[in-house]
């Protein structure tokens, strides 16, 4: 087992309401829409090795020491999410609640840098440590906006000056790690839009076809959509 410094980032997929659990179209194309988020975001993190996909958020890491790269890479995996949001928004022909709340969808990161334990099992590489517990206790924050980068002192001391003046300090007190210094930025306080795509037919009816056969396993019920999703609550039909 090797330990190595490491950066660590998690991109967490948030923004959907109430489903009902008998509304298997609408949990079936929300999980749909998220793998396709999650697509783009794995797609955009660069230097960042996949480490496990965490129900409707990707956890990453990169073996280093030096925490700068962090930032670029956070605004390039949002761009990216911002870019497949709107085609996915543009593209929508469905008025499911998983569909209509697209636009909706929102990514907040967390990151530390740490020491972290690397096993191989099999083909995987697992990660362990205590560093890898606080960067997931980090999920559950009293951060007050939706749309941030959270970051222990680790990561915000090595952040370009001018970005450090965008952070906000707040002190958590996290599950089993006690009181530890935190700094956050609102990501809706940075001007990062993107052109929405222009309207394709042709587009528009291949992705509904896709849609409908990535999601025919959820629906038929062969596997449960949004299962291990933070950020989806599922309630009985009944409740109000």
């Amino acid at each position: 087992m090797a330990i190595e410094k490491a950066l660590l980032l998690i991109a967490d997929i948030g923004g959907y309401t109430r489903f009902m659990r008998q509304h298997r179209f609408g949990l079936a194309h929300a999980q749909d829409t998220v793998a396709r988020l999650l697509e783009a975001v794995i797609d955009a993190s660069g230097r960042f090795k996949l480490a496990k996909l965490e129900g409707d958020a990707a956890f990453f890491y990169a073996v280093s020491d030096d925490a700068t790269p962090v930032a670029r890479q956070v605004a390039d995996i949002r761009r990216a999410f911002l870019a497949r949001r709107e085609e996915l928004v543009v593209d929508r022909m469905c008025q499911c609640d998983g569909c209509m709340q697209v636009g909706a969808l929102t990514l907040k990161f967390v990151a530390h840098a740490g020491e972290v334990a690397f096993q191989k099992v099999k083909h995987l590489t697992e990660l362990a440590g205590v560093d890898v517990i606080l960067v997931h206790r980090m999920l559950k924050n009293d951060v007050p906006v939706s749309e941030y980068v959270l970051m222990t002192d680790t990561v915000h001391e090595q952040l370009d000056p001018a970005l450090r003046q965008l952070s906000l300090s707040l002190e958590h007190d996290f599950e089993g790690m006690g009181r530890t210094a935190t700094h956050y930025i609102d990501l809706g306080t940075l001007v990062d839009t993107v052109p929405a795509p222009a309207p394709n037919l042709l587009r528009k009816l291949w992705r509904k076809l896709t849609l409908e056969l990535r999601s025919l396993k959820y629906v038929l019920g062969f596997k449960e959509a949004c299962q291990g999703f933070r950020n989806v609550e599922i309630v009985d039909a009944k409740q109000p």
